[in-house]
């Protein structure tokens, strides 16, 4: 093919995916209120809003992040097919691999975020200095602190997969990562103290453990690449 024709294959799929994204986020709308409600549920009580507006942008920003999920399994199948034609048979089968371990691993970031850091960490925030502090947090800063939680996280737990990767690439071998333990502890310290919502040792152990662990699981994949 050309470089038009590929030109014009991208643009069609682009434009699929942006169709797609559109649909998904129409039909969220229906069910975005069932979604704030499963999103306060950790807080208990109705969020505040400050602005006459700011609840409707809050719905549909809500409408948005549904329909951007619910249309993500149809927009990876379009970036599939304009680029797995241009991959060796080899080079397919680890993305397709790669597929549904990416997926696994995201969807366990975002349960261990979910059920065990934001319970922990909507204790502490809810909770600090209250005979000084009145615990009423608003629609936009609360949604905004529970999706980046949760997002971030879930990433995070894609680390295993990826310097697995980059081993097969022979970018790297377990033996550089073994070496590197120092730096990695150094460096899960800061990813934690950046992702976590308080300044508390134990929020931080919960987000710092799990990535120290990653790094390990990493070691032993990286082993058998």
């Amino acid at each position: 093919m050309s470089f038009w024709a590929h030109f014009e294959e991208l643009r069609r799929r682009l434009i699929r995916s942006v169709i797609a994204l559109v649909v998904a986020t129409m039909v969220a709308t229906l069910i975005a209120d069932r979604i704030l409600l499963f999103l306060i549920r950790p807080y208990g009580h109705p969020l505040q809003t400050l602005g006459p507006t700011e609840s409707v942008v809050t719905y549909l920003r809500v409408s948005l992040m549904a329909g951007a999920i619910m249309a993500l399994p149809y927009i990876v199948y379009q970036v599939l097919a304009f680029v797995m034609p241009g991959l060796t048979p080899q080079e397919q089968r680890w993305v397709y691999f790669s597929l549904p371990v990416a997926t696994a691993l995201f969807l366990t970031g975002a349960s261990f975020a979910w059920f065990v850091m934001m319970p922990a960490a909507l204790g502490f925030l809810s909770g600090f200095q209250s005979e000084i502090f009145t615990t009423e947090w608003t629609s936009d800063r609360y949604i905004a602190f529970v999706t980046s939680l949760v997002f971030w996280i879930g990433l995070s737990f894609e680390t295993p997969l990826v310097l697995f990767l980059l081993a097969k690439l022979k970018v790297l071998s377990w033996r550089d990562l073994a070496r590197g333990w120092r730096l990695a502890v150094v460096i899960s310290s800061v990813i934690a103290a950046m992702i976590t919502p308080t300044v508390d040792p134990f929020n931080m152990a919960l987000v710092m453990g799990p990535l120290l662990a990653l790094y390990l699981l990493s070691i032993l994949l990286t082993m058998m690449a």
